[in-house]
């Protein structure tokens, strides 16, 4: 989960207090950051709202774009 160390150590954020506002251990989290263990869906969708970002952006460190430009009206 590349984005979420990132969006983490932007913000200016130690893992011990993500830790406790989140209710999970340090140890959780740093797995989580290091890939060695997955999140459920409800806490990605807590982090999500933690962090104001997308469940997209925690996972991949890069923001959503569409694979295909919507239509421009003519």
């Amino acid at each position: 989960m590349r984005g979420l160390r990132e969006i983490r150590k932007a913000r200016g954020l130690n893992q011990q207090k993500v830790a406790l506002d989140l209710h999970i251990s340090r140890e959780a989290l740093s797995q989580y950051e290091n890939g060695r263990r997955e999140p459920g869906q409800a806490m990605l969708k807590r982090m999500s709202e933690y962090f104001d970002v997308s469940i997209h952006y925690l996972i991949t460190g890069e923001e959503f774009r569409k694979k295909h430009p919507e239509p421009r009206d003519r």
